[in-house]
């Protein structure tokens, strides 16, 4: 994935996504981008959940317009977040300079969507006052979270492109890293992610999809006493 040639794309909803030829797999869905961000990660995740402050973690910060996205929201309910984001590969400048978030999104600022990305890595970071993101670069199967979480953004490549970070064995870290009633919310409804899912202790309800996809999963933390297990 280092090495990968990424190209800028326009999705459906005019927004941009990164596109990578040798996997033949999109960033975000082609049917918009930004649409699907706001249907799976926010109105799914982000409003369904009402902790204030609320600790986020996602899976895969590649563009950054899930945390982006979550930032404004945050700022429109004066919500406190804390907001932990991995990422094994972050996207080059020249990609980042050139995506067009900002004039897709009504009433949203570059220099808080540049300031994301130029926040250092492994550490926290206060983007606004009441938004602090850590930006966390390593490689999920391996590493070791260092906080207990309200709510996950799964959004890593599909289970075609990336199967090792869809097992049972990732769900079950990411449960024993949650708190009671919090959620995971994901793009991906294939048969074997639910199974993994509920084999890791999750209630999963699939709930319909952002344009261009039939459904998506939410999935519950069932109250199992499980310690961390990194």
């Amino acid at each position: 994935m280092k090495n990968l040639k990424r190209e800028l794309k326009i999705t459906e909803d005019g927004s941009h996504t990164l596109f990578v030829p040798e996997l033949n797999e999109h960033y975000h869905s082609t049917h918009g981008a930004i649409q699907e961000a706001m249907h799976v990660y926010l109105n799914a995740g982000f409003n369904f959940c009402k902790q204030d402050p609320i600790h986020i973690l996602e899976i895969g910060f590649g563009t950054g317009l899930n945390c982006f996205l979550t930032l404004i929201e945050a700022e429109k309910q004066n919500r406190t977040v804390i907001y932990h984001s991995i990422e094994l590969y972050p996207i080059k400048e020249e990609h980042i300079q050139n995506l067009n978030y900002t004039d897709q999104i009504e009433g949203s600022e570059k220099d808080l969507f540049f300031k994301l990305h130029q926040a250092a890595w492994n550490q926290d970071v206060e983007i606004t006052k009441t938004f602090t993101l850590n930006k966390l670069q390593g490689d999920l199967r391996k590493f070791i979270f260092p906080a207990i979480y309200d709510l996950i953004y799964f959004d890593a490549f599909a289970p075609d492109i990336q199967p090792d970070l869809w097992t049972q064995d990732i769900f079950e870290k990411l449960h024993n890293h949650l708190k009671e009633d919090a959620v995971l919310t994901t793009y991906s409804t294939k048969g074997i992610i639910k199974q993994a899912l509920r084999g890791a202790g999750f209630e999963v309800k699939r709930l319909p999809g952002p344009p261009g996809k039939r459904q998506m999963l939410r999935a519950k933390k069932l109250c199992i006493n499980r310690k961390p297990n990194n």
